[in-house]
């Protein structure tokens, strides 16, 4: 997470560079480097990008504004049995909410005229138009109904709500009746008897009833009737042991219009049950309290005297004829009783009046009036399509009320006799849906019980079929309604709700709701009738969405054929459909749910996405076909490129990225199905199109970093970094490349992987050629020549130039990473095998590997030419040295400043990492230099004090470099230094280091063929005791098989040690395994004690017969700091074995330094000794 965190900063600060570097220099600049591909990847990267994301913002806002407004728009929906949906509109949401697009993007004149609607309702209806309300009733009759029903108005509302002359006048005006055939009807009126009148009374339930038995309860039933006609009671059930019973029991009270101040009584009792004493004790034990102890013991003594317990009464309530209303009413009534004070309980009642009539007399009639009635008042009052709720005048309801009192319809007779006739008119003068759902309430169940007549059930289905037209073609022009927005959301809720609740009736069998003149567009292809409302529906909305998509191909025209025409022609097309699919998710999918079950928005997408493919998939694979390729060769880029293909512009990735959006939006309406959709694969129809832009844009990039290294001055950026303009340059190519990439999200696997390949690739090969050309731009830079020399200085320019690569070729590796290569990788393993991914993760590592090995390799290649270019002052400065070191010479100092400055300007110019590089390749050079000088001036007998002197230059060299005491960690150079360290020495020194050197091969011994030694050594003070105790397997020397040995001690150096006696042992003659068993005491002084690197040799010969010519066996070295500094006893410390050795390694550097000097006695005289040591 880190690593990638770093790499997001990484790109994210190449980006954010340009950015601030915004000075009219670094603007002139940018659009010098633009005009090379007129802005190619500005408009492919980041202009793409912000394009896309301002898209992206303008449909966050538009959606934002769509939801708010569908948020206070769409109702709460409450859909169940026998509920009804209440719509609350807030009336400040703008009315244009469900039109189309702002201007800005697209514009479309998608408004209908109401008549076109409507005129698709009646379509294939002909004439048919029965006159149901004309058969076997004329209108005087009916009007003179009207006028006895208005004389004998029954109802507390009507005295004072609408007066007779109103009603009089209101009925003469909707008829139409001229004013003397009126006065003759209504005289006629006046001479009938009055109607017989029932008063309809439910009792429904009683609440909190006085407790009158001893278990605390009673056993409530109710007694009604009418004060003018007491004798004449009706009794409800009794209801045991309760206080509060529901009864819901109805009863018809006969009335009398004379007796308008009648009252109803209701009285309330509590059954007592004819028991004996012996079953009155019998309920001792359910006795609740001391008062039904009392009432226990009371009813008990009354049995006792009188044999039986009248019924007690709870209390009574009293309700006015006068004070019911026409239409009824539903009441809580309190209970009373004299001389008590408290409260008894209450009782509910619905009251109402009716009359007895043929019903289906009643029923014409009243679908007449309604007739008659809802025209005039469409009429009168001038109320538009759509707004008619229900709601008739004042006058208009007293009369329906009236006639449905006096011919005693039930709501059921009232609810189908509304929905005939509201239907009938509905197709002339559209009224509100909300009239229809409603009524739908109130005739459901009756029709799910079977309680309707069949005639009326067949009645009821041909006026569904008449209003059914309308509801669809609501859904079916949802988007060219020429209305309010909130009355279309309205609407359009109350006919689904229509919808729901027909779906959930069966019409009679054969019953074809809907024939085919009318519905041509259904899907329904079986024979016989079709009555399927779901299935309706969903043709319907697809019919609605399919005339939508081609009234939107109809009103969105092409300027002219061009193919970028073409583009901006289908992009605006999936605008506009996109739109409406979220309007459709905003405003309507939820109510389809909810009350319909249908998942709208999801339909619709299923035939827009068929029908986007259909449209623009060939179109897109024609453009893309039709591009051309282009080809070049590398470091060969011609500047002319007028007559390049540039792939049409963004147009054609504006369309992807919409398409794109289009995909997404499909997966989240239908995230199952989705993966079935024709259009997921829109990303194959760019393929040739994205193959042909990274052609486009390997070609560009080459063009413009060619520009970039030209353009580049070689100075830094800003003072916070130190590469120049082109890498910038070059690192922001890559960077709108893989904006572009990121943009385009392509979701084929092994089609990524190809891309990416590609990418990377030619990504690769970019900063390569950007090598090159930095290469190529410095060559020549730093020669400078005067009338002394030809010298080479290192400049900031290349410094630049070796920063400037190095910084573009570390962005190979988190490049790759960025655009998503392991991710693909590891889907592929999914889709394909492991193995092959693996596969093509190694070609893939091998490109990067090779690409980033061939840019560290022109790195060093610029190192090496600086160290090049360096090489003749450091030879000079070295070979001066070594002539000149310690004599007053200014050429020393010159070089040395020469030095100075140049390591100078490496170090401050170039980054951590080439400085240390190009340190190591200086060490290189300078070894390789010192080494022709070594041998050289061997060969020419220098001697030791030239070595030494260009030792010490040396040193001052490295010192300037490291600006340290620490020596190079190049291994060449401490070789190098080793052997002026060797050469440098005195004849004597060389002695020496060739023992020191003998001494650590002695370290690295395990075994001897010519025996070994065993002594004891210590310090004392400044003495030096040994001890030589045996020695074991001495290798034979006489021809008896045994030696004669002695062993003789030496310390080195031995010009330290003149004056020091070298002791001998005894000699022990014919033994391999001699017992010496001697100590010796050297006297040393303090500053051969301190001697560094002091060495004791025992060397062990074989004594001959007269003793002139010894014979050696071997010797071996102790080093001064192997010998403990003890005043011990030296018989206390441990005995040394020491293997004794014969020389063999005669080519070490000292060795051979000793052989170099000829003309060395003492030098010559050692090495002939030595050898013969050998044998």
């Amino acid at each position: 997470m880190a690593t990638e965190n770093a790499e997001d900063e990484m790109w994210k600060s190449v980006y954010d560079k340009l950015k601030k570097q915004k000075s009219l220099d670094d603007i002139a600049h940018e659009k010098r480097i633009q005009q090379v591909d007129g802005g190619f990847f500005e408009r492919f990267g980041s202009m793409l990008q912000e394009h896309s994301e301002l898209a992206t913002e303008q449909e966050y806002q538009e959606n934002l504004r769509v939801h708010e407004a569908a948020a206070q728009i769409i109702p709460h929906l409450s859909i169940g049995e026998g509920e009804s949906t209440e719509i609350k509109i807030d009336e400040t949401i703008p009315e244009d909410v469900l039109g189309e697009q702002s201007s800005d993007t697209i514009s479309i004149d998608n408004e209908l005229t109401i008549s076109s609607l409507d005129s698709e309702q009646g379509e294939g209806e002909g004439d048919d138009k029965s006159d149901y309300f004309a058969v076997g009733m004329n209108i005087e009759e009916l009007y003179s109904e009207i006028l006895y029903e208005i004389l004998h108005n029954v109802g507390c509302d009507v005295s004072y709500e609408v007066g007779q002359t109103a009603l009089f006048s209101y009925i003469q005006e909707a008829f139409k009746i001229p004013n003397e055939k009126h006065n003759e009807l209504l005289s006629a009126a006046e001479r009938k008897e009055p109607p017989e009148l029932l008063l309809n009374v439910e009792v429904i339930e009683a609440k909190d009833l006085v407790a009158k038995d001893s278990n605390g309860l009673s056993d409530p039933f109710v007694t009604l009737y009418l004060a003018s006609n007491a004798s004449r009671r009706y009794n409800t059930s009794v209801k045991p042991e309760t206080l509060n019973p529901v009864w819901e029991e109805h009863f018809a009270l006969p009335v009398s219009e004379k007796n308008c101040d009648d009252m109803l009584c209701l009285e309330v009792w509590d059954f007592d049950p004819a028991e004996t004493v012996r079953e009155k004790f019998g309920k001792i034990f359910s006795v609740k309290g001391v008062r039904g102890a009392r009432k226990l013991l009371k009813e008990i003594a009354v049995t006792a005297t009188m044999g039986q317990h009248e019924n007690e009464l709870v209390g009574t309530a009293r309700i006015p004829l006068k004070s019911i209303p026409s239409s009824g009413m539903t009441m809580w009534y309190s209970l009373d009783k004299k001389s008590k004070i408290n409260r008894r309980g209450v009782v509910k009642v619905r009251l109402s009046f009716g009359s007895e009539k043929n019903s289906q007399v009643a029923a014409q009639e009243y679908k007449h009036l309604l007739q008659v009635l809802l025209l005039h008042e469409l009429e009168s009052a001038q109320i538009c399509v759509w707004n008619w709720k229900g709601n008739f005048s004042p006058q208009g309801d007293v009369l329906l009320t009236q006639h449905k009192i006096q011919s005693g319809l039930s709501p059921t007779d009232i609810a189908l006799a509304q929905w005939t006739v509201y239907s009938s008119v509905h197709r002339d003068h559209p009224l509100s849906f909300s009239v229809f759902s409603q009524l739908l309430d109130k005739i459901i169940k009756p029709l799910q019980l079977s309680t309707v007549a069949e005639d009326d059930v067949k009645m009821f289905w041909d006026s569904t079929k008449k209003l059914l037209p309308s509801c669809f073609a609501t859904i079916r022009k949802i988007r060219k309604r020429k209305v309010n927005a909130k009355v279309a959301a309205q609407q359009l809720l109350e006919v689904l709700n229509i919808i729901s609740k027909l779906s959930c009736l069966e019409p009679p069998e054969g019953t074809d709701l809907f024939p085919s003149n009318m519905y041509g567009w259904l899907s329904y292809k079986e024979e016989g009738p079709n009555w399927d409302i779901r299935g309706t529906l969903n043709d319907a909305v697809a019919k609605g969405a399919r005339d939508w998509f081609r009234y939107i191909l109809e009103n969105n025209t092409k300027q002219d054929d061009t193919e970028e025409e073409t583009l901006i022609y289908l992009n605006k097309i999936i605008q506009l459909v996109r739109t409406d699919l979220q309007k459709a998710v905003e405003f309507y999918d939820k109510m389809f749910q909810e009350v319909v079950n249908l998942q709208y928005a999801k339909t619709l997408y299923n035939l827009y996405q068929a029908e986007v493919a259909t449209l623009v998939e060939p179109q897109i694979v024609t453009i893309c076909k039709s591009l051309k390729k282009i080809s070049y060769e590398w470091n060969c880029i011609p500047s002319d490129t007028t007559s390049e293909p540039l792939a049409l512009g963004t147009k054609l990735f504006e369309l992807y990225l919409a398409l794109q959006r289009f995909v997404i939006l499909g997966k989240g309406l239908n995230p199952t199905e989705s993966e079935t959709y024709h259009i997921r694969n829109f990303h194959k129809w760019f393929h040739g199109g994205v193959a042909q832009w990274l052609d486009i844009a390997v070609f560009k990039a080459l063009q413009r970093i060619d520009k970039a290294v030209e353009l580049d001055n070689l100075t830094p950026v800003d003072d916070t970094v130190k590469y120049s303009s082109s890498a910038l340059d070059t690192l922001t190519i890559f960077h709108q490349i893989k904006i572009f990439w990121d943009q385009l999200n392509w979701p084929d696997v092994e089609g990524s992987y190809t891309f990416i390949a590609k990418i990377i690739d030619d990504i690769c090969r970019c900063c390569v050629f950007y090598a090159d050309k930095v290469d190529h731009k410095v060559d020549g830079m730093g020669e400078i020549q005067d009338s002394y020399e030809k010298r080479f200085e290192v400049t900031r320019e290349w410094c630049l130039a070796i920063n400037n690569i190095d910084y573009v070729g570390q962005s190979l590796k988190p490049f790759a990473e960025q655009l998503g290569l392991e991710d693909i990788l590891k889907q592929l393993a999914d889709i394909r095998c492991l193995l092959e991914a693996q596969r093509c993760r190694e070609t893939l590592q091998t490109v990067l590997d090779n690409s980033i090995d061939t840019v560290k390799n022109k790195i060093i290649e610029l190192l090496e030419t600086v160290a090049r270019k360096m090489t003749p002052a450091m030879k000079k400065l070295l070979i001066e040295g070594a002539e000149l070191l310690h004599q007053d010479s200014n050429s020393i100092d010159k070089v040395m400043r020469y030095l100075d400055n140049n390591l100078a300007t490496l170090h401050e110019e170039l980054n951590e990492d080439n400085f240390e590089r190009i340190l190591e390749i200086i060490w290189d050079y300078l070894g390789n230099i010192l080494t022709d000088l070594i041998q050289s001036n061997i060969e020419r007998r220098r001697p030791p004090s030239f070595f030494a002197n260009l030792r010490e230059t040396l040193e001052l060299m490295v010192k300037c470099f490291k600006q340290t005491e620490e020596t190079s960690t190049c291994g060449n150079l401490r070789r190098v230094q080793y052997l002026l360290e060797i050469n440098g020495m005195e004849t004597t020194q060389l002695i020496h280091q060739v023992h020191l050197d003998r001494w650590k091969e002695q370290q690295k011994l395990k075994t001897s063929p010519y025996g070994e030694l065993t002594v004891r050594l210590q310090f004392q003070n400044h003495d030096l005791k040994i001890e030589v105790i045996n020695a074991r397997d001495l290798i034979p020397m006489d021809s008896n098989g045994f030696s004669d040995s002695f062993v003789r001690i030496f310390l080195l150096p031995e010009e330290k040690f003149t004056n020091v006696q070298k002791p001998k042992t005894q000699t022990h003659n014919k033994n391999l395994f001699p017992l010496y068993d001697e100590t010796f005491t050297l006297n040393l002084s303090p500053e051969q004690r301190k001697v560094a690197d002091g060495l004791v040799l025992f060397s062990v010969k074989d004594k001959d017969f007269l003793g002139m010519n010894n014979q050696f066996i071997g010797e071996t070295f102790v080093h001064f700091n192997e010998i403990p500094d003890t005043t011990n006893p030296i018989t206390s410390l441990s005995q040394v074995r020491l293997l004794l050795n014969r020389p063999t390694n005669f080519t070490t550097d000292a060795i051979k330094a000793l052989e170099n000097r000829q003309g060395d006695k003492l030098a010559k005289e050692f090495v002939k000794r030595l050898k013969q040591k050998k044998w």
